[in-house]
């Protein structure tokens, strides 16, 4: 999700010390959550500061590139398998344990898709 422009931080900031204003109002007002608004003041009072914050720690893979290696040869050789199939295969060879989704982000991250054969 992207963040929400410094320009409508710095509204929502200024009108909330300008109008004595509640912060459900000002989730209202600028169509943001409540929580938002929450954590735009708590940041501004505790840093003085209201950008985004940048996030610096990735998630790691759940796969090494060796599985990945392989989870490519996999739906090479199986190009009509499921999701749910090639998890199956996956574990089968390397004993990697991982869910559906987690498959269908790292075939995303090898920009390999799953389209099924119709010329059966």
């Amino acid at each position: 999700m992207k963040a929400y422009s410094l320009d409508l931080r710095q509204k929502i900031v200024d009108t909330y010390a300008e109008d004595n204003i509640s912060q459900r109002q000002l989730s209202a007002r600028f169509r943001v959550t409540l929580s938002f608004i929450e954590k735009l003041l708590k940041q501004y009072r505790e840093t003085g500061n209201i950008a985004p914050k940048v996030r610096t720690n990735q998630t790691p893979l759940k796969l090494t590139l060796e599985q990945l290696n392989l989870l490519q040869q996999i739906v090479q050789e199986n190009n009509d398998a499921t999701l749910a199939e090639l998890r199956t295969l996956l574990h089968q060879r390397t004993g990697a344990d991982v869910s559906r989704s987690t498959v269908d982000r790292m075939l995303k991250k090898l920009n390999l898709t799953v389209k099924k054969n119709v010329t059966r």
